[in-house]
């Protein structure tokens, strides 16, 4: 089968394509065949070894996918051959830029019924990423406040869309283009994060969602009410100027009972995806030069594997 895979950390260019034996599900896996898989910016930092989970090359890039169940290990239930599924691969977030993945069962689900391969191969690790910041980390309810910073970027799509239909108040920042995006997905207050007028003090927020990291995650912190807490994850450095708020920094768990809710809020049309490039798996190092900054269209970048 190809697989795109890397043999020493480096730059794209040092992404290839394999042929390698099909893997066989061991304990608690599902081999599935891959029909779409997503790339996101911590693909970029295993390729780098620049990442804390990824083992050492050679390896299988790549970690969201959605596909069709092929073969069952031992011990895995509630999954059958033919099965259309979706998910996170395994805690090292490896091997799914290839015509066949291995998955651990605890971190797959049912693919949504509404949404493509490709839709749905850019929602795992994003999504449950939102989530998590929202609910699990930030606590936040109806009538509560969060200021989203990178609204526009496929995590803050999601934590926008996910916070306002659960009631929750939304200032965000993006980009002067992407102002009427996040508008439209629900934010109540959008300011262009390069702008003179943008002002952290005016507002006073339950909770800061951070995308962004570096100097502007210390700055928005002063929109940040006194007993509230700063979400980053893109950042583990403790805040400095306020120490009367808690700052968390996490990395993401996705589990097949997170991915469900996720979908049954895809499939009631609650939640909305944003697919932006899609490209061929041969075409692998054009997406990772995306991923460091050449032109793409805005949304979660996917491979197309399989038919």
């Amino acid at each position: 089968m190809r697989a795109a895979r890397i043999h020493r950390f480096g730059p794209p260019n040092v992404i290839v394509i394999d042929d390698v034996a099909q893997p066989v599900p061991g304990d608690g896996e599902i081999l599935v065949r891959v029909t779409a898989a997503g790339v996101g910016p911590w693909d970029a930092l295993i390729r780098e070894g620049n990442s804390k989970v990824s083992p050492q090359p050679p390896l299988t890039l790549g970690s969201d996918l959605s596909g069709i169940v092929e073969a069952v290990g031992p011990g895995v239930t509630g999954f059958n051959s033919g099965d259309e599924v979706y998910g996170v691969t395994n805690p090292q977030f490896c091997g799914a830029y290839a015509e066949y993945a291995l998955a651990q069962s605890s971190m797959i689900a049912r693919k949504p019924a509404r949404l493509t391969h490709v839709e749905a191969a850019s929602v795992p690790v994003v999504a449950v990423t939102a989530w998590q910041m929202l609910f699990d980390y930030a606590h936040l309810q109806a009538g509560a406040t969060a200021l989203i910073l990178g609204a526009a970027g496929s995590v803050g799509a999601y934590a926008v869309q996910l916070a306002a239909r659960s009631g929750i108040h939304v200032f965000a920042t993006a980009g002067s283009g992407d102002m009427e995006y996040v508008r439209e997905l629900g934010a109540e207050t959008v300011v262009d994060y390069r702008s003179d007028k943008l002002n952290y003090a005016a507002w006073s927020v339950d909770a800061v969602l951070d995308l962004v990291g570096g100097k502007t995650r210390e700055e928005s912190s002063r929109a940040l009410k006194a007993g509230g807490v700063l979400v980053s994850a893109v950042s583990p450095d403790p805040l400095r100027q306020r120490l009367d708020v808690r700052s968390v920094f996490f990395y993401v768990e996705v589990t097949t009972k997170r991915l469900n809710t996720i979908s049954e809020l895809l499939d009631t049309g609650k939640l909305s995806t944003d697919v932006g490039t899609v490209l061929p798996l041969d075409q692998v190092r054009v997406a990772h030069e995306m991923l460091a900054g050449a032109p793409h269209a805005r949304g979660k970048i996917v491979l197309r594997v399989g038919g």
